[in-house]
């Protein structure tokens, strides 16, 4: 966690002015900012031109989900790092949906700068699904190329990253282009609705929320011969904190966002937290911590208490508790509604995932673009604080933490090139310590 950062940024920017930015984010393009919309895609008309980068079972999926949208959404380009990965992918997307893939090879892209030739492939809409740490200098990229983006969550690793990621979303909404974030709850109709009523005032005043997240340990992928350290960490990437950010940043932040949701979207005051890894230490584990337990305290005296721990053989749990001066709302599976107001979500099943690309290309057909820049770097600032202060054992207040100059960019990317972070002679790869790490 100390080492010197690539990209030092501002140190000024405070509570308020990243409230400024993610509002400004949210603002609807005016109509004079919509021709880069209206010329990629005529309104009711033509075929809508996809391409996916990063082809794991989340970039597939993404995949299918935005050819759900309907039959004039196609995928023609698709990027990775691995070869065989892509090649996988792109059989298992065209088995599901075979009239709207296609695919040749001359259009399936390999290496570390195989997104920017997805991007120069003359697509409408890009799908960004690749280990995390790339996603900020994607999303970058493909705003400056002018296409509508899905970008999975999180939106950066790191505040330089984060703070680049948010200069793309106020481009995009300059240039009229529909962004839609990868933070998928937001899509559930089922939430949607119990955000609605908890906003309105059907549990009282929020004084406090429990986010939970236990499960098990994420995809391991075990060392393989002649595979550099590169190579392997890439391939194992879930477990890197330079590519994944831990799992604050892949699965606690889902739940934090409802959180931040249902409290509009405003940063903490502070966070505080604890953690540390027990029993994931062997070197398939990386350099993460087994569990995490973190406080974000907020101006109106709310506070959310965050859970994430993956040990295997443990209980597990996914939920979400609002707790009102009225009652309490429980937002998972089948949302509900209990104490003064009595309510439970009877509407039929719904999927976010292909929620959150039906909306994003109905933006596209009507030339009218959404942009969800007003949450998605909140809730991965959110992250970000929760890995800060659990690693640290310090409590950071929000502008303290984005005043952060550390960087997990490289100079150089390849499978020749050295990562941040190596295992020691016993093969174990060291990793932060409260108290001790800044």
């Amino acid at each position: 966690m100390s080492h010197s950062p690539q990209h030092p940024v501002k140190p000024e920017t405070s509570r308020r002015d990243f409230l400024k930015l993610s509002a400004a984010a949210a603002g609807v393009a005016a109509a004079g900012q919509l021709s880069i919309a209206r010329s990629a895609h005529a309104a009711g008309s033509g075929t809508i031109k996809i391409g996916l980068v990063g082809c794991g079972g989340r970039g597939s999926g993404a995949a299918v989900n935005a050819m759900n949208a309907g039959k004039d959404v196609r995928l023609v380009a698709m990027a990775d790092v691995f070869d065989d990965r892509l090649k996988g992918a792109r059989e298992r997307i065209k088995k599901e949906k075979p009239e709207q893939v296609d695919v040749p090879d001359d259009r399936c892209f390999v290496g570390f700068d195989a997104y920017q030739k997805v991007l120069a492939s003359g697509i409408d809409a890009v799908l960004l699904a690749p280990a995390s740490h790339f996603l900020p200098m994607h999303f970058k990229a493909a705003v400056d190329a002018g296409k509508h983006v899905f970008c999975e969550k999180p939106h950066a690793l790191d505040v330089p990253g984060l703070k680049l990621a948010m200069a793309a979303c106020e481009e995009a909404k300059r240039k009229g282009l529909s962004v839609v974030s990868g933070l998928c709850w937001r899509y559930d109709l089922g939430v949607r609705e119990a955000m609605k009523r908890i906003r309105d005032g059907a549990i009282g005043e929020i004084v406090a929320i429990q986010e939970t997240y236990i499960t098990q340990p994420y995809v391991l992928r075990e060392r393989q011969p002649g595979w550099s350290e590169m190579y392997y960490q890439v391939q194992n990437w879930y477990h890197f904190n330079w590519l994944s950010g831990d799992q604050t940043a892949q699965q606690l932040i889902h739940s934090i966002d409802k959180a931040s949701w249902a409290l509009g979207d405003k940063p903490p005051l502070r966070a505080w937290g604890l953690g540390g890894r027990q029993v994931c230490v062997e070197p398939k584990y990386g350099d993460q911590f087994d569990h995490h337990a973190v406080v974000f305290e907020y101006e109106n005296g709310v506070r959310v208490f965050g859970f994430c721990r993956d040990i295997p053989g443990c209980y597990n749990e996914t939920s979400d508790v609002i707790f009102g001066t009225k009652g309490r709302a429980y937002l998972p599976s089948r949302p509900q509604i209990e104490g003064e107001t009595k309510w439970r979500y009877k509407g039929g099943p719904n999927k976010m995932y292909d929620n959150e690309h039906a909306e994003l290309f109905e933006s596209i057909r009507s030339g009218k673009p959404i942009n969800n820049g007003d949450y998605m770097y909140t809730s991965t600032m959110l992250g970000i604080l929760a890995q800060m202060v659990c690693y640290s054992g310090q409590e950071i207040t929000w502008e303290k933490a984005m005043q952060s100059t550390l960087s997990y960019s490289l100079p150089r990317y390849g499978f020749d090139a050295q990562p941040p972070v190596k295992p020691g002679p016993d093969g174990m790869y060291p990793t932060a310590m409260p108290g001790m790490t800044r």
